[in-house]
């Protein structure tokens, strides 16, 4: 088994896989608040993020086991799927924030401590190896159910990298 079936069976996504799950480039480098990145490569029974989709730009199942598909003209970025999403499979990156170097990822977050606005944390990669820092810029909780969505500016080059946070706090 290669190295990167072994991911894949892990349930980490490879890095050869990235691009077909990026958003239509010219689309996502104009979209102004970013566009939907699911990861979600397995079948399994599951649609949250279809259901928590106030935009319907992820379009509805055929079968309950399929993988979700997106209408990218119609994602607003707003992350209700990332909140939503029972397998943090959903993320939203903005290319148009941060110029040419930056970039804003908004991510799942179900850990404590939780990250103060404005604190630098840690960014992880797939794997959980530590790729960058990034710089908290707000943290929601849009269904009030204790699912964060950590806003992260992060370097532009590492969006389809970055898939996690870690807050270190020095005691």
């Amino acid at each position: 088994m290669s190295k990167s079936e072994g991911l894949y069976n892990s349930g980490v996504l490879p890095p050869e896989m990235y691009e077909q799950h990026e958003p239509p480039k010219k689309l996502w480098e104009s979209k102004k608040n970013g566009l939907v990145i699911v990861e979600c490569p397995q079948r399994i029974p599951c649609n949250p993020c279809h259901t928590g989709c106030p935009t319907g730009a992820i379009k509805e199942f055929a079968d309950i086991n399929d993988t979700p598909q997106i209408d990218y003209e119609k994602c607003t970025g707003c992350a209700m799927c990332v909140a939503k999403c029972p397998g943090l499979a959903c993320f939203v990156a903005d290319l148009t924030y941060g110029g040419d170097e930056e970039a804003l990822l908004k991510l799942p977050y179900e850990m404590l401590p939780l990250p103060n606005e404005g604190e630098e944390v840690e960014c992880l990669n797939r794997e959980g190896k530590v790729v960058s820092k990034g710089k908290v810029l707000k943290v929601v909780e849009p269904w009030k159910d204790k699912t964060k969505v950590v806003h992260v500016v992060v370097p532009k080059s590492l969006v389809m990298e970055i898939r996690a946070i870690r807050v270190v706090r020095s005691r």
